[in-house]
């Protein structure tokens, strides 16, 4: 809630987009305080969104077109944005590609199991 005091340009009044807490973690200590600040957190959760979102197409062609299968495009995935010239760190990289996988629908270790036949 904001204050009629506050500084109208303060961007806890004008950030709109909830950063799920999966990547709050990866910025956090055991304490769950923010091991980066807070701006910058809201800067690297956009990067990370946008690199799924913009991956998503690309990998289901991948899949789709060429056959290759799921888990594999994850894994190339993966280690690309993992490489030395990559944007995010190790840690997002991960993000991204859970996340990646929650947008295809695609099985992923860190995405909780859907098929009850199992």
């Amino acid at each position: 809630m904001s204050c009629p005091h506050e500084v109208q340009s303060s961007m806890s009044d004008e950030y709109q987009i909830e950063i799920p807490p999966s990547f709050t973690a990866l910025h956090s200590d055991a304490r769950k305080r923010l091991t980066i600040p807070l701006r910058e957190l809201r800067d690297r959760y956009e990067i990370c969104e946008d690199l799924a979102q913009h991956l998503t197409e690309h990998c289901r062609s991948i899949h789709v077109e060429i056959g290759v299968d799921e888990q594999e495009v994850l894994a190339r995935c993966h280690k690309g944005l993992c490489s030395p010239d990559g944007a995010v760190t190790e840690a997002e990289a991960t993000w991204v590609v859970t996340r990646l996988a929650e947008l295809l629908g695609w099985p992923h270790p860190g995405l909780p199991d859907i098929d009850a036949s199992r």
